[in-house]
């Protein structure tokens, strides 16, 4: 192995182990060489010498029939991205129901399996989450939602700037009759979304109409009921949707009723998938950075495994506002 990538053993060593310091090129080479030899480290003899697995966990809400699935799914790709690049292996489990009863199951399960670090989007509804950070020494990252009532290292996508942004480009274009539609409530998620919808109303005077605002449970129905008694009572000349899948249920509405957009009704979205490219016309969306998320909240994890006492911090990545021409 060393000799093929042209370093020492002691080099190959720290690669693999992630022992110390060794700089990208030489990392470039060892792992070049191991993919040639086709090396697979033997995770379980090195989680002997170490006490360590060398494996994370990583639970994430993944429904039936949801397109936020994408993505968590991103982001996951991202987790393992960084956890690959360090020697680690990724479990991955998914929270079926959404419910913080499967979560606690899913937490046990993974701790039974012996892993360095979890990683979890916090189920909505709940109390709190059912692990404090370190209990047990297991280092925990959380993403995407802050638990309620526990601190803990959190990378977090900018859900307020991302919404304040979207709702700030419709009033400059003159909309005052902002309609408004989220998920259920009960995640930090869908809150700093409708903070960031009143924030930007109230920044220009306008005092927010709660018969502009729906919320429901995140799905394709909702989001088509949601559209139609907004739309259905007339006045409302734009839509913030503030989740993929509430979106692709008001388009239906919207389509089906003839609407036109932009000229008649504006409308942005949360999160951006291929559809919103390839519906008539291409949507305005907020997209959430999923895979830088994923890689930041892998690097945490491991800060927070190599320094197990440091105090909590959160990270806040930016949200973008994708231009299109559906407003």
């Amino acid at each position: 192995m060393a000799e093929r990538a042209g370093v020492s053993t002691a080099t190959v060593s720290h690669v693999i182990n992630g022992t110390r310091f060794v700089s990208e090129e030489a990392k470039a080479k060892v792992n070049r060489a191991m993919e040639e030899l086709e090396y697979r480290p033997n995770t379980l003899a090195r989680g002997l010498r170490s006490q360590k697995s060398m494996t994370v966990g990583l639970i994430v809400p993944i429904l039936p029939s949801d397109t936020s699935n994408f993505f968590f799914l991103t982001v996951a790709q991202g987790i393992q991205k960084v956890l690959r690049e360090h020697g680690y292996q990724l479990l991955l489990s998914s929270n079926m129901s959404g419910t913080p009863e499967e979560e606690r199951e899913q937490i046990r399960l993974l701790q039974s399996k012996w892993i360095d670090g979890l990683i979890i989007a916090p189920a909505a509804g709940g109390t709190g989450f059912p692990l404090e950070p370190g209990e047990d020494g297991l280092p925990v990252v959380f993403i995407d939602r802050q638990p309620q009532g526990v601190s803990g290292d959190c990378v977090l996508g900018d859900s307020f700037g991302g919404a304040y942004e979207a709702v700030s480009l419709l009033l400059e274009q003159g909309h005052r009759r902002i309609g408004y539609i989220a998920g259920e409530e009960g995640i930090t998620t869908s809150s700093e979304r409708y903070e960031g919808y009143r924030q930007a109303l109230a920044d220009r005077g306008l005092t927010p109409d709660p018969l502009l605002e729906k919320s429901a449970a995140s799905s394709f129905e909702s989001g088509y009921a949601c559209a139609k008694e907004l739309l259905g009572a007339g006045g409302v000349t734009a839509l913030f949707v503030a989740n993929n899948v509430q979106t692709m249920g008001a388009m239906k509405y919207i389509q089906e009723r003839g609407f036109r957009v932009p000229g008649e009704l504006a409308i942005i979205g949360f999160d951006d998938y291929d559809w919103t490219r390839v519906t008539t016309p291409p949507l305005t969306v907020i997209r959430q950075p999923a895979f830088e998320l994923g890689c930041r909240a892998a690097e945490v994890l491991l800060e927070r495994i190599g320094q197990p006492d440091r105090p909590p911090q959160e990270y806040r990545l930016k949200a973008e506002l994708i231009r299109r021409d559906s407003c």
